[in-house]
């Protein structure tokens, strides 16, 4: 097993043990440490293993003795090492060992917890019976609604959903304060875990069934009703948890809730949604094969690609997501949702022509291709990003034109998720995320907490990869403005197990570039940077799995 696998399966049971707090992972994680110091004491890492099984010790297992043994092992063996600094602070701030009679009168201070009490029972319908005060609220930027202006309303739930992944979103008709609290399982009462949500001041749509049983994915079932005259309470029963996150969105404005299982080997593959339209997944026409490229040889990055090696272990290059197998290519818009339109071009028609295009010629190179549309239709964008989690995607490309006040503007641009950094960030995350831009500032503070299990680092080594390859591609025969990778918060990319990018392929408001863009020759030149830029990126993983 490679060095680098053995501490990320670590580093994986570490940070389950963080998010359920149980002991279990914790050990876990600190025999892989333990394995990886055995077989690998002279690796660059081994210090980052004997720091990282000192903190579990220390803060998580209550054993500072054997924590502080550790850190005086790492900083004996490796003085030099990038963690030392972190050792000796931590050793300083953490109390040597007490004696027995110490210990002994510090245990009897505290008297036995009493008895817990017993559970109730299962209350049918809307959660009457679950605990008053949630452990949550609403981020202080959300206001809720003035007073005198009526209730807001929840006009629809809608949700997707997998064997290890549910996206819920409650639609509501202007924004609300909302509590949440996640509630802890009792099999004795073949009670699952329970997360609800309360909206305050907030009454129940006609169109919103009291209960939806659901069959298959991780929920159980959604149950939402009047909790008291001013307040919604939705109820979401699940059938297995590992985490979980609520944030909204804005214009209109909804609750998005992601829920997340631990993965099943043999899960399903499958998408379900109450009430949105059906996923398209029909493969698109065919399209003719790139023309090569004038004056240049074929690029040499179709050298780069990997189809697998026989030392790599199968299973585990797939747990750590060291493999890309499955790409979700989104068509941005559609439907009633034109997005940007100049010189004779709709947004909405040349990204799905393009991300079609695209699409056979990834598909080409072996990959499995998913579309979040083939056709003109309206998508949420939120649903977008539950799809590709949904379909267990191992990449997330979202396909969109530019646009600018200013014609003279053009040229290339590839985005991930992050907060914006420059007007024209904001400027374009506001337009594809269809609000105005002082959204855009209100909904930066709810990124900190997504961003935390997104694939941040991942996500921008793809995007600089897909930016290089398609601005060479490109240039091969035409001269291009080349943006660089940008950062934004985009809704469509928010929420995103895998890793994912937002890739701007032109501005359809400068005149010669727009007649590029009209061109088949063109955006083959195009896509075929895009697909340089995804098997350089493959190379870049697997090679790295193999250390």
């Amino acid at each position: 097993m490679a060095p680098k696998c053995l501490f990320y399966l670590g580093r994986i049971e570490e940070e389950q043990g963080d998010r359920l707090g149980r002991k279990a992972d914790y050990d876990k994680a600190l025999d892989l440490y333990a394995q990886f110091l055995k077989r690998y004491p002279n690796h660059d890492w081994a210090d980052d293993c004997l720091y990282r099984s000192a903190n579990i010790r220390i803060e998580h297992l209550k054993d500072p003795d054997q924590g502080r043994a550790d850190l005086e092992t790492q900083l004996k063996r490796y003085p030099q090492g990038d963690q030392a600094a972190k050792a000796r602070k931590l050793l300083a701030q953490t109390p040597a060992a007490r004696t027995t009679a110490a210990k002994g009168a510090a245990e009897t201070k505290a008297p036995p917890p009493g008895p817990a009490k017993p559970a109730p029972k299962p209350v049918p319908g809307p959660a009457q019976a679950e605990p008053e005060t949630p452990s949550h609220e609403s981020p202080a930027g959300i206001k809720g609604r003035p007073q005198g202006t009526g209730r807001a309303v929840l006009g629809e739930i809608r949700y997707t959903s997998s064997d290890d992944y549910t996206r819920v979103i409650l639609d509501v008709s202007s924004e609300v304060k909302y509590r949440y609290q996640l509630l802890p399982p009792a099999p004795e009462v073949d009670r699952p875990h329970r997360l609800y949500v309360d909206l305050t001041d907030t009454a129940v749509g006609v169109k919103v069934p009291p209960q939806v049983k659901v069959s298959d994915g991780i929920l159980r079932s959604i149950r939402s009703g009047q909790k008291d005259p001013e307040t919604t309470r939705v109820v979401i029963d699940f059938q297995d948890l590992q985490d979980y996150k609520i944030f909204p969105l804005s214009d209109p404005y909804r609750l998005v809730i992601d829920v997340y299982a631990p993965a099943k080997e043999n899960g399903k593959r499958v998408v379900s949604a109450s009430t949105a339209e059906p996923e398209p997944e029909a493969e698109p026409e065919p399209e003719p094969e790139p023309a090569p490229r004038k004056g240049k040889k074929s690029s040499p990055i179709k050298q780069l690609k990997v189809k697998g090696s026989k030392n790599m272990a199968g299973n585990l290059v797939e747990q750590l997501g060291l493999t890309i197998d499955t790409i979700m290519i989104d068509a941005g818009h559609g439907g009633h949702d034109g997005g940007a339109a100049a010189n004779g071009i709709k947004e909405k028609d040349l990204n799905l022509q393009f991300a079609k295009m695209l699409g056979k010629m990834l598909k080409a190179e072996g990959f499995n291709i998913l579309y979040t549309r083939s056709t003109d239709i309206f998508i949420p964008l939120e649903k977008r990003t539950a799809m590709a989690n949904a379909r267990k995607a191992d990449i997330f490309v979202s396909i969109h034109c530019n646009a600018n006040t200013d014609s003279r503007v053009s040229g290339l641009e590839t985005y991930t998720l992050n907060l914006a950094r420059t007007e024209d960030a904001v400027r374009v995350a506001a337009r594809e995320n269809a609000v105005d831009a002082k959204r855009i500032s209100d909904l930066q503070f709810i990124l900190t907490d997504l961003m935390l299990n997104s694939k941040m680092k991942e996500s921008t080594d793809l995007a600089k990869g897909v930016q290089k390859e398609t601005v060479k591609s490109i240039r091969a025969n035409w001269s291009l403005r080349d943006h660089g990778v940008r950062e934004a918060p985009f809704y469509v990319l928010m929420g995103a197990k895998m890793p994912a990018v937002l890739i701007e392929i032109g501005y359809i408001t400068n005149a010669d570039e727009a007649a590029r863009l009209k061109s088949d020759s063109y955006l083959k030149y195009l896509a075929q940077g895009i697909v340089d830029g995804i098997l350089a990126y493959k190379h870049q993983i697997e090679r790295y799995a193999m250390r």
